[in-house]
């Protein structure tokens, strides 16, 4: 039965973001709603923005759509058509209360990315992350949250940290043409397979639903772009991918320790670590936290001299290695853990001093250069 669902589900998603980007394209193009390049910026001409509508739109339409049917009519012939249909419905009712949560919320931080893009500058930082705050406290109060601390209000704190700073990291990480969405399509996968392979079939129709949706997306939003994604794409991915991944579970019964909690952390490791490793390069220069700039991880390998493509790429590449060995971790001994733990780190390690040595020596170059 799930692999009709699952193929089925991912596709729609697909072609309805596909085809509705052209058509936001317009709208962005008919109402002003651009990004204009500027000296913290990368592209040379206005770009028009709203591309997350298509996303939102693809991954709501599918998701709320396809389970309001279901419920609504389970016995539908054309329901009867999948086999052992009658199997999932049970599923989608014990996990409805939670998905309304997701997609109210999702709703609620869609909404605001879009009066961000269309009313630009016109919304402080303080209030933006105010109403984020509060969304991400609504979504963890309601239910949506993690279950491995000893207190219940422990494990809201922990998923309200966790939404914002994911939710704010794709945000962040959103600085080239087709970064963020690769990005997305990569996460959404390798979660969908932690999902298989828990058994969390619902939560796994989501993940396909956020990938099918990104890669629509992706294919107008690749080098060179015809349109950016703008806030209403990049918090509503991050917050996706945030609620989702505290409402699945990580830790089998053969799991050794706690540690696997861990496997959402390093799949989304690449927007993590492109937030860390930039605001502390602010901190270090005594610049403002949430004043943007072009030192993101990604800017920083363009300028050791790597083609925009080769950088997002590159970047697509390190997210998947990474990502591909947290799926062995609710199956491995402590030692086995660690070690991918360690791997991992080694890795961001290394990639941190090829930045920041390759930096210095294109700079020492340049200046023997000159004359």
């Amino acid at each position: 039965m799930w692999f009709i669902i699952f193929p089925f589900i991912f596709a729609e998603t697909f072609v309805i973001s596909y085809f509705l980007v052209p058509l936001v394209n317009r709208l962005a193009q008919r109402f002003a709603v651009l990004d204009n390049p500027g000296q913290r910026k990368v592209h040379k001409k206005p770009k028009p923005l709203m591309g997350g509508l298509a996303i939102f739109s693809a991954f709501f339409l599918v998701v709320a759509g396809n389970t309001g049917l279901a419920l609504a009519f389970p016995h539908h012939s054309l329901f009867h058509q999948i086999p052992q249909f009658e199997t999932l419905v049970p599923l989608m009712v014990r996990a409805l209360p939670q998905l309304l949560i997701i997609l109210s919320g999702g709703f609620a931080i869609h909404l605001l990315g879009l009066l961000d893009d269309i009313y630009k500058d016109r919304l402080s930082y303080q209030l933006k992350f105010l109403v984020q705050t509060v969304i991400a406290l609504l979504v963890s109060i309601a239910g949506v949250r993690t279950h491995f601390m000893p207190f219940e209000f422990l494990d809201v704190i922990v998923t309200t940290l966790w939404i914002i700073g994911v939710t704010n990291s794709f945000n962040l990480l959103d600085n080239l043409d087709g970064l963020t969405a690769g990005i997305s399509v990569i996460a959404g996968f390798l979660l969908f397979i932690i999902a298989l392979m828990q058994l969390q079939v619902f939560f796994g129709l989501l993940l396909l639903a956020l990938a099918g949706s990104s890669l629509g997306f992706l294919l107008h939003n690749f080098y060179p772009s015809k349109l950016f994604m703008g806030d209403s794409g990049s918090l509503f991915l991050g917050f996706m991918f945030a609620s989702v991944t505290v409402s699945g579970s990580y830790v089998v019964e053969t799991s050794s320790s706690l540690l696997p909690v861990t496997v959402p952390v390093l799949i989304l490791s690449i927007p993590l670590y492109d937030t860390f490793s930039v605001m502390f390069i602010r901190w270090r220069e005594k610049r403002p936290l949430f004043l943007g700039d072009k030192r993101h991880f990604s800017h920083r390998l363009l300028e050791l001299g790597m083609s925009h493509r080769q950088t997002v790429i590159f970047i697509y590449l390190v997210s998947f290695c990474v990502g591909l060995t947290a799926l062995l971790l609710p199956y491995l001994s402590v030692a086995g853990n660690l070690a991918i733990l360690l791997q991992a780190i080694i890795i961001y390690i290394l990639i941190t001093i090829l930045v920041v040595y390759g930096k210095r020596n294109t700079q020492e170059n340049k200046k023997n250069q000159q004359p």
